[in-house]
């Protein structure tokens, strides 16, 4: 039995990074002798195993067929006489199948490392395109590796192509897609995924709406920007739909299975800029910005109005940031209303939400009226 490290742990040594997690392969072993040794097998679709002290994964080497379509449509043999290089060769990229014995010596079957020195990301071998799952991942670390001068090989990206033709991506079910794109919103250069799917086909599949030019443009300008202001994940998702109408944007981020959160962050973006856009900086109409407010649920949703300020700072460009003031100071005057005050004054019922309604009115008039005050 022999155990090596293998994948992003040696990859990110071999590139002076910071390790974050460890997984392991195991060489000549059965689960039968894992558990004997105090492990704890996890996993239902093939032994994987956690340590007894560190609790990192531990794999038995693993081959795997082709047996449908999506992420699911494989069958796994793991066995003794499952070789190193054999586990390695089912891995998607060359940097990612490289192995190092505790001795600290590496295998590396596929020049790994050689792809490390170019900056390239290229599939070990053609069993890549049997998980259209690869498209995405491969675009994910072109997104966090783009920093370092990384980029997808002309090779791969062929065959990431051809793997949109073939419908595979098709295949993929939702809640896959939207993990990856969730990681991906995060890496080093979010931009560089949603590029690298353009690229191949496959953000045809997954995000249609974002196919011409000027809206791709214009989402990837907005996503940079709330990236650089360490934005949410709803922030950031709902700057990469920025662009779309109401109707389109929602139904997108349903299919998608984004969580409430960025659903409902995205859906008031595209619903405020078309607003925003036509109100006056000089002389705003302060019924539309308290039915603005309204919508955002500000009173009830501080922070989330705070999160959709920003994301609109991004998405409405340098030329237009004056016309996102009057809502700003429509939040301040309005938000210093005091229910409890009215209560005092003998309001009470729908009486008392008319009197509030009306006192914010007023407060926010009052301030768009004299916006230096």
């Amino acid at each position: 039995m022999q155990t090596y490290l293998v994948g992003g742990a040696v990859r990110d040594e071999l590139l002076g990074l910071t390790v974050k997690d460890r997984d392991w392969v195991v060489v000549g072993a059965t689960p039968e002798q894992m558990l004997a040794q105090g492990f704890t097998q996890v996993g239902s679709d093939f032994p994987v195993f956690l340590h007894p002290k560190t609790r990192e994964e531990y794999a038995l080497a693993r081959t795997e067929r082709k047996q449908g379509h999506g992420y699911h449509g494989f069958s796994v043999y793991s066995a003794p006489d499952v070789t190193l290089e054999e586990d390695l060769l089912r891995r998607d990229l060359t940097i990612n199948a490289i192995a190092r014995s505790k001795q600290g010596e590496l295998t590396d079957p596929f020049n790994g490392r050689a792809d490390l020195e170019a900056r390239k990301l290229r599939h070990v071998s053609e069993a890549f395109k049997e998980d259209p799952l690869r498209i995405l991942r491969t675009a994910r670390f072109a997104a966090r590796f783009q920093p370092l001068g990384f980029s997808v090989c002309t090779e791969t990206m062929a065959l990431m192509r051809s793997m949109v033709a073939a419908g595979e991506v098709e295949h993929l079910v939702p809640e896959r897609v939207w993990q990856e794109i969730q990681r991906a919103l995060h890496e080093q250069s979010p931009a560089t995924f949603f590029q690298v799917l353009r690229d191949c086909g496959a953000l045809a599949v997954l995000i249609p709406e974002l196919s011409s030019d000027a809206d791709f443009s214009a989402a990837l300008d907005a996503l940079q920007c709330v990236h650089a202001a360490k934005g949410s994940t709803a922030e950031r998702f709902a700057a990469l739909f920025c662009t779309l109408d109401e109707p389109t944007c929602s139904a997108r981020a349903k299919a998608l299975k984004a969580p409430n959160d960025c659903q409902q962050l995205a859906r008031l973006t595209v619903v405020f800029i078309p607003v925003i856009r036509q109100l006056d900086p000089a002389q705003p109409d302060a019924g539309i910005l308290l039915e603005l407010l309204e919508k955002a649920d500000l009173w009830r949703r501080p922070e989330r109005f705070s999160n959709l300020v920003r994301v609109l700072g991004c998405t409405l460009g340098t030329a237009e940031q004056e016309r996102l003031n009057p809502l700003i100071s429509a939040a301040d005057a309005a938000s210093g209303v005091d229910p409890k005050a009215l209560m005092e004054q003998g309001f009470s019922g729908k009486e008392l939400g008319e009197a509030i309604r009306s006192e914010r009115l007023t407060r926010i008039a009052q301030a768009v009226a004299c916006p230096t005050l």
